[in-house]
């Protein structure tokens, strides 16, 4: 079968569950379809929808309930974002039959701190999410996930005075592992969001 997933731009969303890319994914899609693009969003799980449901919850009146899918791997998520990405490709088919319109389609997946990267194939762009919760040293530990990605988002900045976790520690190792860039965010303040949107749009809308 002849696929057809490359007419549309396709955006990795990664990193350690509790990072926060549920949160970071509910801040993106309304802003993403407020600036008239048409968004598909896929979640990862190993044997269950529910993070597609909580998601298809979530966009209920943004995004049409047949534009949010759950991809079950059967096996560590990675493998079907990395190894085997054939089953995500097949869902952004499937979207694309149905909604030749799209845009954009966010792929999510969690995974642990440090190898959860996408295959070139399935994403465009990719982006690694860790929470400033999870160790102010995770940046040092210099894991694919979080040096190879096109940007890495460090989460949930409002919990650093209460985790002891040291920002500018962070942002000095971030700069000294990374050639790519780098965003500090807070959902719940929608801090950082802005700036998540525009690297964005400039890396795979209008690259």
């Amino acid at each position: 079968m002849s696929l057809t997933h490359r007419d549309v731009a396709t955006v990795g969303i990664g990193g350690p569950v509790g990072s926060g890319k549920t949160s970071l994914l509910t801040e993106l899609v309304p802003q993403l379809r407020e600036r008239g693009l048409n968004v598909g969003v896929i979640a990862n799980d190993i044997l269950t929808q529910e993070d597609a449901d909580v998601l298809r919850e979530r966009f209920a009146g943004v995004v049409p309930e047949s534009l949010v899918a759950g991809v079950e791997t059967g096996a560590c998520p990675h493998t079907g974002i990395r190894e085997d990405p054939s089953m995500n490709l097949q869902q952004i088919d499937d979207f694309l039959a149905d909604h030749p319109e799209l845009d954009i389609v966010l792929i999510e997946s969690g995974g642990d701190n440090l190898a959860a990267t996408f295959n070139p194939e399935l994403a465009d762009y990719s982006l690694y999410v860790i929470s400033v919760a999870e160790g102010d040293d995770i940046p040092r530990k210099r894991g694919p996930g979080v040096v190879d990605c096109d940007l890495l988002v460090i989460n949930k900045t409002d919990l650093a005075p209460h985790v002891d976790a040291d920002l500018d520690v962070m942002e000095r190792d971030a700069k000294a592992v990374r050639s790519g860039p780098f965003v500090f965010t807070d959902c719940r303040s929608q801090t950082g969001i802005e700036e998540v949107l525009t690297h964005v749009r400039e890396g795979v809308l209008f690259a």
